[in-house]
């Protein structure tokens, strides 16, 4: 396979990953609509991704050739993990009746405890490891001697994503006030973690 497709291979699996809405991109998309220190905040998030993607890349097949049983078992883990993600996303489609909140006009909140937050909604949270260590790692196996190209591309997904999130969120404040846009979102999560889920099961 060549390296750019190896490349937008990364890039799309890392951006169907990040999609789904979570607290940590909950969190950038409320300081994007309030417009509060929105370039730490999405540096934060994108950076901590990255190392993280780097770490499941470049370590994640070593660990594997050494004890050939941690693949598969993460791998079939991964996907369990993805088929609960997506029904539980598919669920909030079908019921869920909120609506996008922001707390009135924007106030200058201090730096520090906003970059706090997000490093926390970042490192402190588990799905971040599966998503980026565990999955990523674990799919970037596919390309032998390509991995670096694959988790390039799932490193500019997770920029791609933040800046966008960040920055174009201010666009986004009429639909999100109303909850079908978030039951559609939800819904098209809930088909793209099950596609990855499938991906995962059926490697070889």
């Amino acid at each position: 396979m060549s390296t750019p497709i190896v490349f937008l291979t990364g890039l799309g699996i890392g951006l169907s990953l990040i999609l789904a809405i979570g607290a940590q991109n909950a969190f950038v998309l409320r300081q994007g609509l309030r417009g509060s220190h929105v370039l730490p905040v999405v540096l934060a998030c994108a950076l901590s991704d990255a190392v993280l993607i780097v770490i499941g890349v470049t370590s994640f097949a070593q660990i594997a050739r050494l004890l050939p049983w941690v693949e598969p078992v993460m791998r079939y883990a991964g996907a369990v993990f993805l088929i609960w993600y997506g029904a539980r996303s598919l669920r909030a489609a079908l019921t869920s009746t909120e609506a996008l909140w922001i707390d009135g006009p924007a106030t200058r909140e201090p730096l520090r405890p906003v970059l706090l937050t997000a490093f926390a909604l970042t490192w402190l949270n588990p799905h971040v490891y599966l998503d980026t260590v565990v999955l990523l790692g674990t799919i970037s196996t596919q390309y032998s001697g390509q991995q670096w190209a694959f988790g390039a591309g799932a490193v500019s997904a997770s920029f791609l994503f933040f800046f966008s999130l960040g920055y174009g969120s201010s666009l986004l404040r009429p639909l999100f006030a109303q909850p079908r846009a978030w039951r559609i979102l939800e819904g098209g999560i809930a088909l793209v973690m099950w596609a990855i889920a499938l991906k995962l099961i059926m490697m070889f």
